[in-house]
């Protein structure tokens, strides 16, 4: 066991009853995946054996970035996601149960609206709810469609791509929109976790740093390393019992 999980006291959880299946034969799925962090934590869960399912908004774009890993020898699908539209959400949950009847790993990584120049006192409200509907709304609506496939099979990890900016303790004006919403959903990770204690589904949020990419902009660092503690956190091993926790880098981090 790694020194991160060796430091975080086991909760007290019943072991599901059904065994955890080999890597190479779970099903994963990742939202805002056809570019940036997303698209990396899809090429580094494919390289563990697993089929992957990519999601993005406009199914060509996500397809031209799938054929690409496809062509680099991973197992990647993409699909049609809308995080903010129901029916995306419900035909995603419909056409992943019907062709492999399971979803082991549940990223709910698509997040916008780093309003890094509003500040709380006059920031636009149509710009909050759209970053609230996405953030955290968009998280919540895929898990609730897909935690009946993990649920069936007493195994899931579901991963919430948060950021250090929703940490309770974390003080500053710019980012309102982005941080309220990304401190909602740590919160909604937590009670999540609480609800699934000792069903065998695993939840937790991963803060992945300032990575370099679209919305970070330049000066991050690689996206590679960003995503690196999300796979990690999606892969937690059946004994781990980690569950209602935030990391950076594989470490706890305070909420």
């Amino acid at each position: 066991m790694s020194a991160a999980l060796s430091s975080i006291p086991r909760l007290p959880r019943r072991r599901p009853t059904t065994a955890a299946p080999p890597l190479a034969q779970q099903v994963a799925l990742v939202s805002g995946a056809n570019r940036g962090l997303g698209l990396e934590v899809v090429r580094q869960l494919a390289a563990t054996g697993m089929t992957v399912l990519l999601g993005a908004r406009e199914l060509a774009v996500g397809e031209q970035a799938a054929r690409q890993l496809r062509h680099d020898g991973a197992d990647v699908v993409a699909v049609k996601l809308d995080v903010t539209a129901q029916h995306d959400v419900d035909a995603a949950a419909r056409r992943i149960e019907d062709r492999y009847g399971r979803l082991d790993v549940l990223v709910n990584n698509a997040g916008a609206f780093y309003d890094i120049r509003d500040r709380p006192s006059s920031v636009a409200i149509d710009g909050v709810r759209a970053a609230l509907d996405t953030n955290l709304l968009g998280a919540w609506r895929l898990s609730e469609a897909l935690l009946p496939l993990m649920r069936r099979h007493g195994y899931g990890r579901i991963v919430n791509v948060s950021s250090g900016c929703g940490a309770t303790a974390t003080e500053g004006a710019g980012c309102p929109a982005y941080r309220v919403s990304k401190a909602a959903l740590n919160s909604y990770t937590r009670a999540l976790a609480a609800e699934l204690s000792g069903s065998g589904i695993l939840v937790n949020a991963v803060c992945p740093g300032w990575v370099a990419t679209d919305m970070g902009g330049p000066g991050g660092r690689p996206v590679a390393d960003g995503a690196d503690g999300i796979v990690w956190a999606a892969c937690l091993p059946e004994h781990a019992n980690t569950t209602g926790t935030f990391f950076r880098d594989r470490q706890r981090i305070a909420w």
